[in-house]
């Protein structure tokens, strides 16, 4: 099997990729596939990077970045993985990511980290649920 974990840098996002770990070592054999969607540049900061490929550097980069701290918690339990950083809007991003990886399952936090988008939009994850060809699993906050 293998599963979606979508990354945005979040403790939510996080604590996804922990309850994915919880089912691998109860007994789940899966591999994971850790992504992390950039959104694409504003006009703004078009205009103010002169240069494409800067945005798209600092775009990859931040992308990396918030990969790492889930990156550690799936080294340290021992669950292989493989990382995608792509652009573009992160609800139909993902499902692309989850058919492309042939991903048997989608794990992701409830909420992550565009409070706006999600209060303008409805949430990422929602999307994702209703445009999702694969079960998406949501990890809702911790009520304590």
């Amino acid at each position: 099997m293998k599963i979606l974990l979508p990354v945005d840098g979040s403790e939510l996002a996080l604590d996804a990729v922990r309850f994915a770990i919880r089912m691998v070592l109860a007994g789940l054999r899966a591999d994971a596939v850790l992504a992390n969607v950039q959104e694409p540049a504003n006009l703004y900061e078009l205009l103010v990077a002169h240069d494409p490929a800067v945005i798209n550097r600092v775009s990859e980069e931040a992308g990396l970045h918030a990969l790492k701290s889930a990156q550690a918690l799936l080294d340290a339990a021992g669950v292989e993985y493989e990382c995608e950083v792509a652009k573009g809007d992160p609800a139909h991003t993902i499902v692309d990511i989850a058919e492309r990886f042939a991903c048997d399952l989608i794990v992701m936090g409830a909420r992550g980290n565009s409070a706006l988008r999600s209060a303008m939009m409805g949430s990422v994850s929602n999307e994702v649920l209703h445009a999702s060809p694969v079960p998406v699993m949501i990890v809702k906050p911790d009520e304590a």
